[in-house]
Formats: structure tokens, C-alpha cells, sequence
């Protein structure tokens, strides 16, 4: 059936796309699906509670990593560290409130790249954080080829929207809602795919190569979803966190004390005393079962936008790229929401589906997402593949280049303030054909630790503080009232993070001023409860090599630092403004 395709966006949107024919190439599309706050608890990744089958199906024509990892657990320097393929260091970026184009250098964007080389780059959603740090604009028009899409009912996300038992309206944590009563009788993720799926009619008509990059809000806060989806999760099968306590061995300074959602009404109610709380247990129940049950409300969003790419037959020429910009505490470690080192708060989900490398080429007309409801599929999807190796959200930009057959840019010089075009993160396309079991036998020949060390990559993440106590902006301090920088690195086996002296005036660390440190072994630590930083029978060998490792990366920043003291603003940075 011949779809009919309306190019009628009340705005000027349309009239730019139909401008863009000009271009015209049978390259690879590309479709980048980023989520907001969602740690891995999904079917394709081990969870057995939650229900994700069209994140599953897509897992299973893909490659996916296991072990991912954001360079800061906080939306808007993790968005800009990998749209740009610089570290949190580099954009200078911590916080919400600068543009790194002004503040730290006129860096080229994954979505500039593509469009550069020919490609319609299109936003629809949270892609870049709104506001400050992307312009007011999401970055256009450096970024994309027409104004970004945001959802009309985005603005109505913090409001009281959230039925409460006594019949009245609050702006809670926990918003199950009946869609009907809604601003607009919708939400803000369903518009979104609403919107990418016209593009995608578009784009097929047009027959124009693109670059789609379409951002979900939830399962961010305030977790408000269709309330069918609480049938999925009944209170009785859901269990706490397990490690629901502040470990013994936790420096205060480690520590987030969710200041976001003691914000919400539901929360204040309770007068947790701060900052340690607890939360109720009931309550910490709640918030988990509404956290899986958003998810899968996701889900379900990603499976029509996925099904859609089958109906306008772009399957078979369209790379899909699903991740998301940092995790979510649930409740580990007696903590809640991002703003931490830990994998809880950074490791995300990675899937990369390739058509011809994930998977065998399709017949004409072959269906590869069929949309799964997921109140009655119930079958298990086993990724494609699936990679143990540790890799950053930093290598999307030089990975993605080259998945799509362009040009890698070039790895970052040590001072690249003035380098518009280059990334801190390698591709990571060398490991889509590593099996576990190969990955294994490296693991298990190796024998010297230090040259295991340097021969596994490693991630690094960091997190700002104020203070070496929890304050009550210990979880998203100004970048005037950093003091301290938590630089973490995280190898198959160990997490290791030291805190350590700030200045932000000149962006500088003091790795000789050491406020606090942690190391965790996950072999016999999964959950990075006891930290052994301070056992000398670990032995101090270890640490001393992590430290090498840690300060490689610190000097290339000192060195970047010294030559760009007073903010390396462009010379004509004014005209970005304009």
C-alpha cells in the first residue's frame, strides 16, 4: 500500500527539508535512538523482571556491549562529551550552564560530520540537553539540517499532572497516568515518535540519505507513563536494591544525595532526613516497580519507530545505533537518580544493528521489527553478538564515521582547544567481531597484570563536588563551586576512582591533593560495596598502576590547560551567538 506523505509541519521545517532534495545518495542512513537515564535493566541484557521486546528484537539483529559506559553521569555533559567526541575535560563542561563552542572550542558535532558529508541530519526529542549548553537551538544550524522537533507537551513534565488517592493533581516521583486526562491527551515520548516516524516518510520519498538521531525522555523523572504498563510489574514481585545501604567503606564525598526527587511532592511528604535518608522500603518499591514500567513504555515507543523503518522499506540501508546518556541508581548503595562513579549511575546499554555486518542482507520486503506487544510476547531475543570488552559513549562519533563509510576523524592532539575536528574516543568497530569466548581466552592468557592493564581498554567517568561532605548541591554544583573532581576508571575487572583537589577558575586537578579514594573488585564485588582502597593486603602495586593510567590522562588536561588558562574562547566566538 502506497503511503501518502504530509510535508505540513506548521512551521518553516518543511519548506527547508524539501530545499535539502539536492542531495541525493544511496549511502546508509543512520538512526540513533539516545534515552534518557536508563541503566541496562533490560531482557537483552540479563534482567528477568522487565519486559523490553522490541529493544530485545533489536538486540538480536545487533551487536551489543556489555560493558558501556558514560563519561559523566549527568544528561547534559555526557549529551555534549559524546555528540562532540571530547571528554567532560575538554568540552568543559560540568554543569549546565555554558556552550562549549563559547567556552571551550568551536568542536565539530557527530551530527555537523554528517551532514557536512552530504547527509539530512535531523533531531527530534532530548538529543542535545536543551538550553545553555546546546545554544537555546540543540546546536542548529551547525548540527542539523532543519530546527530540532520538541515534543509541545514537554513543558507540562514537572507540572501537577499525577493523580493522587485523595482525587487531587501533584507534581510526584511516581506518575503512573491515564493518557486521556493528559495535556493534549498524549505525552511528550509518544509525539516524538509520532514525529520521527513522519521524517522517516520523508526522507523515503525523497530518497535522501539521513542522519535521524531521536532522544526519549523517560525513564527520567518524574516517572510518568500510561498506568497499563503498572500490570506488567506487581508491587508483590518487585524486590529492593540488592545493597539498599550506604557501605561502610563509602567516602562522603562519593556519595549523591538525590537532592532532584526529594523535590518531588510524593518524596517531600515522606521528610527522609537528609542525606542519607532511607527511603521507606515500600516506597523504594514504588519507585522501582514505576522505573521498570516506564521502560517498558519505551519500549513500546521504540518498537512503532522501529516497525515504521520496516514500513517504508529502509531496514536493509539503515544503521540503528540504541544507547542512552548515563544510568540510574535504584536504590544502590542507599542512593537515587545519576550524579555518581558507580556502574549503576554510569553504564548504559550499546547496540549497534549494521545491515550486512549485525546481520545477513535482507530480501525485498523482509521484516527485520515487527512490532511485540509487550503485554503477550513473552519469548527471550539473544543478541547477535554481544562484546564483554569495556568501551566509552566518547567513541560514538569516530565509531559511527565509520560504520557509515566516512572518513574517521583524527584521534584529538594533546591541546585541542583549537581543533575543530577531531575525537578523544577510538572506534570501537574493531571489536564488533570478537566473540565472548575470544574475549575470554585474552582475559585467561594473560598473566602480567600490568600489561593486561594496559593491553584492556579502560573507561574513564568523573564527577564533580563541592564539598567532601554531601551538601545540597553536591549533586549538580556550578562549575564556580567545584572543588573536588572524582575521576574514575573502569577495566573488565576493577573500578578505581580517586577524588582530588579542583580549581575551577583554571580547570585544573591536583592529583597531588587526594581527598578520598575507592577501588572495587568486580569479580567478588559486582556491586562496588567494599571498597579495599585503604587494604594493604590488596597490596599497593595495583593502585600504583591504576594511578599511571589515571595520570597519563591528567597531564594531556594539564598540558591543555596551561596553553588555554583564560577559557580558550574562539576569537570570533561571537558570531556563534548571532
Amino acid at each position: 500500500m502506497k503511503t501518502t506523505v504530509v510535508l505540513s509541519r506548521p512551521n518553516k521545517n518543511s519548506d527547508t527539508l524539501k530545499k535539502l532534495i539536492a542531495y541525493t545518495s544511496d549511502g546508509t542512513n543512520v538512526l540513533f535512538i539516545v534515552v534518557d537515564d536508563l541503566r541496562p535493566v533490560l531482557g537483552c541484557y540479563g534482567h528477568k523482571l522487565v519486559k523490553s521486546p522490541n529493544i530485545d528484537q533489536l538486540a538480536s539483529q545487533s551487536i551489543l556491549f556489555s560493558n558501556a559506559y558514560a563519561q559523566q553521569a549527568v544528561c547534559a555533559p555526557s549529551r555534549v562529551s559524546f555528540l562532540t567526541g571530547r571528554r567532560p575535560d575538554t568540552t568543559r563542561l560540568y554543569d549546565f550552564y555554558s556552550y562549549w563552542r563559547v567556552h571551550a572550542g568551536n568542536y565539530s558535532t557527530m551530527p555537523q560530520y554528517f551532514k557536512e558529508n552530504g547527509y539530512v541530519t535531523l533531531s527530534v526529542g532530548k538529543v542535545f540537553h536543551p538550553g545553555v549548553s546546546s545554544n537555546y537551538s540543540d546546536d542548529y544550524p551547525y548540527s542539523w539540517s532543519i530546527p530540532p522537533f520538541h515534543p509541545s507537551t514537554e513543558k507540562y513534565e514537572n507540572d501537577k499532572t499525577c493523580r493522587g488517592k485523595d482525587g487531587k493533581l501533584y507534581a510526584n516521583l511516581v506518575c503512573p497516568v491515564d493518557v486521556t486526562e493528559m495535556p493534549s491527551g498524549t505525552l511528550p515520548d509518544m509525539q516524538s515518535t509520532e514525529e520521527a516516524i513522519r521524517l522517516l516518510n520523508v526522507m523515503k520519498t525523497n530518497k535522501q540519505k539521513f542522519f535521524l538521531a531521536v532522544g526519549y525522555h523517560k525513564p527520567h523523572i518524574p516517572l510518568r507513563y500510561p498506568q497499563e504498563f503498572l500490570k506488567l510489574y506487581p508491587l508483590e514481585n518487585i524486590t529492593l536494591a540488592p545493597d539498599p545501604w550506604v557501605p561502610e567503606k563509602l567516602p562522603p564525598v562519593a556519595y549523591n544525595p538525590w537532592t532532584d526527587i526529594r523535590q518531588r511532592d510524593d518524596v517531600e511528604a515522606l521528610n527522609v532526613s537528609f542525606p542519607y535518608g532511607p527511603l521507606p522500603d515500600d516506597f523504594q518499591r514504588q519507585i522501582r516497580q514505576s522505573y521498570y514500567a516506564a521502560v517498558s513504555y519505551l519500549d513500546t515507543q521504540v518498537g512503532l519507530l522501529l516497525n515504521a523503518l520496516d514500513d517504508v522499506g529502509l531496514s536493509n540501508s539503515t544503521i540503528v545505533v540504541f544507547t542512552a546518556d548515563h544510568g540510574w541508581s535504584l536504590g544502590e548503595h542507599g542512593e537515587w537518580a545519576k550524579y555518581s562513579n558507580f556502574d549503576v549511575a554510569t553504564r548504559v546499554p550499546l547496540m549497534f544493528y549494521v545491515p550486512g555486518m549485525t546481520t545477513s542482507s535482507l530480501s525485498q520486503g523482509e521484516r527485520v521489527f515487527p512490532y511485540l506487544d509487550p503485554f503477550s510476547h513473552i519469548l527471550g531475543l539473544v543478541p547477535q553478538g554481544r562484546s564483554k570488552k569495556v568501551v566509552e559513549l566518547v567513541s560514538l562519533f569516530s565509531t559511527l564515521a565509520e560504520l557509515a563509510g566516512l572518513q574517521v576523524p583524527p584521534v584529538c592532539p594533546e591541546t585541542s582547544f583549537h581543533v575543530a575536528l577531531c575525537t578523544e574516543g577510538a572506534s570501537i568497530v574493531r571489536y564488533f567481531n570478537a566473540s565472548e569466548e575470544k574475549v575470554e581466552e585474552e582475559k585467561d592468557g594473560c598473566d602480567d597484570t600490568y600489561r593486561c592493564f594496559n593491553e584492556e581498554p579502560v573507561a574513564f567517568s568523573q564527577y564533580p563536588r563541592p564539598a567532601d561532605t554531601p551538601q545540597w548541591n553536591s549533586d549538580k554544583p556550578k562549575l564556580k563551586d567545584i572543588r573536588i573532581m572524582g575521576y574514575s576508571m573502569r577495566t573488565v575487572d576493577y573500578r578505581y576512582t580517586v577524588w582530588v583537589q579542583f580549581n575551577p577558575n583554571n580547570f585544573s586537578a591536583n592529583f597531588e591533593d587526594v581527598h578520598a579514594g575507592e577501588l572495587y573488585m568486580v569479580e567478588t564485588d559486582p556491586n562496588q560495596d567494599y571498597n579495599i582502597y585503604n587494604n594493604t593486603s590488596h597490596g599497593s602495586a595495583l593502585i600504583a598502576v591504576m594511578d599511571e593510567e589515571l595520570l597519563v590522562l591528567e597531564d594531556t588536561k594539564l598540558e591543555r590547560n596551561t596553553m588555554c588558562a583564560h577559557g580558550c574562547e574562539h576569537e570570533d566566538a561571537w558570531v556563534l551567538l548571532l
